[in-house]
């Protein structure tokens, strides 16, 4: 009877050790898959950088250096000294922040009107707006120009500003937030006499931040990278955004310093990366409760 107790212990033993050892291998294994796919997904990137710093007769070196072989700063000079850079950035970001701040004013309030306001044709209204969704923005670019023009708006940044200022799909994200709140927080609050408004800006609003968030971030990276319609609206070359004036770099038939323009892109980078970084926390919220609440 010991013996066979004893044989159990010993078999035990063995099986934990292997169970043990597995572990570890498979854990050894998916973190090497792992390495090795964040990898290929950073090298393109590694070697922009790495190319932005070595000497333009170096650029297609083969085999391509991931790395870099030489610290060449001076494509980085280049960039402000070919082109109006620092013009470029300030025109994105002035009208990416406008548009981010119109866009969530103006859906949040959509937002509110469409899950906490009873009125006849709700939802057949919000479907409506939906619909904007399925229309891609190629399609009303020629309205959308007429009316510009009509408006005397051509080559100013309003052009590029006043239409992008309402999304069915920020209005979408946060509605839907907001449907998840129970109504008790408004009553309590309109029989402490609050108006709607305040209702809206004091109550509902806060509880939304992390849709409100992840709109932010989405409206901001979209517009900092819009290229389409800067290149329809804008014709002054001191008025137009990075995306269309990195262009310039690339010079007549592609003849341009390939290290200045990879510079020109790492540098483009820098204010998005800044901008996902500090949002990082509430884009992953605003996106996780959206995908339990949609």
């Amino acid at each position: 009877m010991n013996g066979e107790v004893k044989m159990a212990g010993v078999m035990t033993n063995r099986e934990i050790r292997v169970h043990t050892r597995r572990r570890a291998a498979r854990g050894f294994v998916l973190d090497g898959f792992l390495l090795l796919l964040s990898f290929l997904m950073l090298a393109p990137f590694l070697w922009m950088i790495s190319t932005s710093l070595r000497l333009p007769q170096e650029s297609f070196s083969l085999p391509p250096a991931i790395f870099p072989t030489a610290f060449n700063a001076s494509s980085y000079g280049q960039v402000f000294d070919q082109v109006p850079f620092a013009s470029f950035i300030f025109n994105s970001l002035k009208i990416a922040l406008i548009i981010v701040v119109g866009h969530i004013f103006i859906s949040s309030m959509a937002a509110f009107a469409f899950s906490r306001i009873s009125f006849a044709g709700r939802n057949a209204i919000f479907l409506i707006f939906l619909a904007g969704l399925m229309i891609p923005g190629q399609v009303t670019i020629i309205p959308q120009f007429i009316l510009i023009s009509k408006l005397g708006l051509v080559d100013t940044h309003w052009a590029l500003i006043l239409p992008a200022l309402i999304n069915p799909l920020g209005i979408f994200m946060i509605r839907q937030m907001m449907m998840t709140i129970s109504t008790t927080y408004d009553e309590a609050a309109y029989m402490d006499g609050a108006s709607r408004m305040w209702v809206f800006l004091k109550v509902i609003l806060p509880m939304v931040f992390p849709a409100v968030a992840v709109t932010s971030v989405m409206t901001f990276i979209g517009n900092w990278n819009d290229f389409f319609r800067p290149l329809i609206f804008l014709n002054t070359f001191e008025k137009m955004t990075l995306p269309l004036g990195m262009t310039v770099l690339n010079g007549t038939f592609g003849s341009g310093n390939l290290s200045a323009i990879l510079a020109g892109v790492t540098l483009s980078l820098t204010v998005p990366l800044l901008f996902y970084i500090f949002g990082q926390k509430y884009l992953v919220e605003g996106i996780t409760a959206g995908g339990l609440k949609l």
